[in-house]
């Protein structure tokens, strides 16, 4: 009898998850990719300095990786909070940003279309776009 409960419960907990929308690997799937987004250029332990701290060189990267979705739809826009947090992590002159932002907003349809990797084609992007300001 405990058995066939244990089944009962287990068939209900499935049925629910699929009824919601929400899968176990979709989850793993979004949590590692992720991860492997920010570890995937170099070794984890490069990444951090002694206090456990991201590397200041590394920030836009790491911000990048974690925010991919977040930051492409700003770009789209050329506006936002994700995208101004990154003209901040690149060191964009407060009086540079609008340009910033209308140029990436420009570029935004040609590089949406190349099928490079995900976050950091968004960094590499707005990285030679912040320079090419300067």
């Amino acid at each position: 009898m405990k058995t066939v409960s244990t089944y009962v419960l287990a068939a209900m907990a499935l049925a629910v998850l699929h009824t919601t929308g929400c899968t176990i690997k979709g989850t793993i799937k979004q949590i590692t990719d992720t991860t492997s987004n920010v570890t995937g250029t170099t070794s984890g332990a490069a990444w951090w300095n002694e206090d456990g701290q991201i590397k200041p060189d590394l920030k836009a990267s790491a911000f990048a990786a974690a925010n991919a979705k977040n930051l492409e739809q700003d770009i789209a826009a050329g506006r936002g909070e994700y995208l101004t947090s990154m003209s901040v992590l690149l060191e964009v002159p407060e009086d540079q940003r609008a340009a910033f932002f209308s140029t990436a907003q420009a570029k935004y349809a040609e590089l949406a279309q190349q099928q490079a990797a995900g976050a950091n084609r968004w960094h590499l992007f707005l990285q030679s776009t912040a320079v090419a300001l300067r």
